[in-house]
C-alpha cells in the first residue's frame, strides 16, 4: 500500500507539473501578443493596421492559451486507494478469546515406580474441553527436601501428551529421586505449572573396582575384558614397589614400641595388598569386585557376556575375600559360572563345591540379592525364568564380584527388583536349590 501510495504520489506531481510548463510557455506568448497588439494602436496608415489587425486575429485564434484549462488535471484525493476491511473487521467480530489454562494436580497415589519406569498421573481440578495437550517436565535429583525451583539437573521435557497419563521406561536410576510437573496447553497458550511431585527411584549402582581387579584384566565403570598382555612389562616395577614397601615396614617395626592395635595385628600377618600381585590370581582368579558394598535391602543388576567368552563367573562374595580365594570356592563367596572352553558347562559354586545347572545359559543374567532374606538368585534376565538360588544368611557386608577369561562382561546396574522377580521370589522361596544342598556335591 505505502508503494502503491508513492507511485500514485510521482505520477501525479509529474502531471501538475507538465501543466505548469504549459500554462507558463502559453502565458510568454500571450505577453508578445499583447506588446505586438499595444505597438499595431500606433500605426496611421490604414492599410498597414489592417493587415496588423488580421495578424493579432490570427495570433489569438491559434493561440495556446486559448486552449488551455486552468483546472489541475489531478486531485488530491486517494479515495481510490483506501483498503477494504469489511472481511477483516468480520473476521475480528468472529474470534473467540480461550482462558489461560488452570494448574493440573499430580495425585501422587495414582503415581507407580516399578521395573524401572514411571507412570505419573494427573487431572483438571475442573473440566476443560479446550485443552489440547499436557507438558510432562523431570529431573533427576538426590536432595532430601521439598522440589527446589533451581536444581543441579535441568528439566527434561515432553511435549504434546494427549492424556492425563504418561510412563516413562527405560530409565536408569541413578539418583535417590525424581521430580515431575506438568503443565496444560490449548491452542493459544501454556498454563501454569503443577506443584511439582518427588518419587523414589532408589536402586543399587556400582562400578567395578579397578584396584581389585587382575593385571590382565581391562576394567572400566561397567565393562571388564580379559587382556592377555595386560600384565606383561608392569611386573618388575611392581616387585620394586613390594621391595621398597617392605623395607619400610621393617623401618618403620624397628622404630615402634608399644602393643599394635588389633586391627594392626591382623594385618600384619598378611603381605602388603599390591595390585598385580600373583597370590590370588592364578587360574579362575581373573577376578574383579564392585565398589559398593551391598549391607541391607533387596538389589538387582544384570550382566552380559561377549558372545566369545570362553569362561566367567557372576556372583558376591564378602570384603574379606582373600588374595587366594576364587570366586565359589570358598565359604565367602557365591556365584554361577560358565564354561565355553573345551567342553560347555553351567553351575554354582559355593564353598568349593559344585552343583551342575540343566539349564540354558541366558543371553543376560539378572542377579537378585536379598540382603536381610539371605537369599542370592540367579535368573534369566529376558524372560526372568529362575537358574539357581542361593539360601545363607549374610553375616558380612557383600560385593558384587566377577571373573572373566578371554572374553569380557558388561553390566546394567541402576537397576529396580523386576516385578517379575518379585513375584518368583514369593511363589519359589524355600523350593529352589540353596548353600546347604553344594555342601553334599563333591566338585
Amino acid at each position: 500500500m505505502i508503494n502503491s501510495i508513492k507511485q500514485e504520489q510521482a505520477r501525479k506531481s509529474q502531471e501538475l507539473q507538465s501543466q505548469l510548463s504549459q500554462c507558463n510557455n502559453a502565458l510568454e506568448n500571450s505577453e508578445e501578443l499583447l506588446e505586438f497588439a499595444t505597438r499595431s494602436l500606433d500605426i496611421k496608415e490604414p492599410e498597414e493596421f489592417s493587415k496588423a489587425a488580421r495578424q493579432i486575429k490570427d495570433r489569438v485564434t491559434m493561440a495556446s492559451a486559448f486552449r488551455l484549462s486552468l483546472k489541475p488535471k489531478v486531485s488530491d484525493s486517494m479515495t481510490h486507494l483506501m483498503v477494504d476491511f469489511s472481511q477483516e473487521r468480520q473476521i475480528l467480530q468472529t474470534l473467540k478469546f480461550l482462558p489461560v489454562p488452570k494448574a493440573p494436580e499430580i495425585d501422587p497415589v495414582e503415581c507407580l515406580v516399578a521395573d524401572n519406569s514411571v507412570t505419573v498421573a494427573w487431572r483438571m481440578p475442573e473440566e476443560d474441553n479446550k485443552i489440547d495437550h499436557f507438558i510432562l517436565e523431570y529431573r533427576k535429583t538426590n536432595f532430601d527436601g521439598l522440589p527446589r525451583v533451581k536444581d543441579e539437573r535441568c528439566w527434561e521435557i515432553i511435549d504434546n501428551i494427549k492424556g492425563t497419563e504418561y510412563t516413562l521406561s527405560g530409565l536408569k536410576f541413578d539418583s535417590k529421586y525424581m521430580n515431575f510437573r506438568v503443565r496444560a496447553c490449548n491452542r493459544a497458550v501454556a498454563g501454569e505449572y503443577s506443584d511439582p511431585v518427588t518419587l523414589e527411584t532408589k536402586a543399587l549402582n556400582f562400578s567395578l573396582d579397578n584396584s581389585s581387579s587382575h593385571l590382565n584384566l581391562r576394567v572400566e565403570d561397567t565393562c571388564v575384558e580379559w587382556d592377555p598382555t595386560g600384565g606383561k612389562g608392569q611386573e618388575s616395577k611392581i616387585k620394586g614397589k613390594e621391595n621398597k614397601g617392605s623395607a619400610h615396614v621393617t623401618s618403620l617395626k624397628k622404630h615402634t614400641s608399644g602393643t599394635p592395635s588389633p586391627k594392626r595385628t591382623s594385618i600384619g600377618s598378611r603381605p602388603p595388598a599390591v595390585r598385580g600381585s600373583r597370590d590370588r590370581f592364578t587360574g579362575e582368579s581373573y577376578t574383579v569386585l564392585g565398589d559398593t558394598a551391598i549391607e541391607s535391602g533387596q538389589h538387582y543388576w544384570e550382566v552380559k557376556a561377549q558372545k566369545d567368552c570362553k569362561s566367567y563367573s557372576v556372583g558376591v562374595a564378602y570384603k574379606t575375600l582373600g588374595k587366594f580365594d576364587q570366586l565359589g570356592k570358598t565359604n565367602t563367596s557365591w556365584c554361577i559360572h560358565v564354561n565355553n572352553w573345551l567342553q560347555n558347562t553351567f553351575a554354582a559354586k559355593h564353598n568349593n563345591k559344585v552343583k551342575a545347572l540343566d539349564v540354558t545359559v541366558p543371553e543376560r543374567i539378572g542377579v537378585f540379592c536379598d540382603f536381610d532374606g539371605g537369599q542370592l538368585s540367579f535368573y534369566d534376565a529376558n524372560s526372568k525364568q529362575l537358574l539357581y538360588s542361593f539360601k545363607t544368611k549374610f553375616t558380612q557386608p557383600v560385593l558384587p564380584g566377577f571373573m572373566v577369561w578371554c572374553g569380557g562382561l558388561s553390566l546394567n546396574t541402576g537397576m529396580q527388583v523386576p516385578s517379575a522377580v518379585r513375584t518368583l521370589q514369593k511363589s519359589e522361596n524355600g523350593m529352589t536349590g540353596s548353600a546347604s544342598s553344594l555342601n553334599n556335591i563333591t566338585q
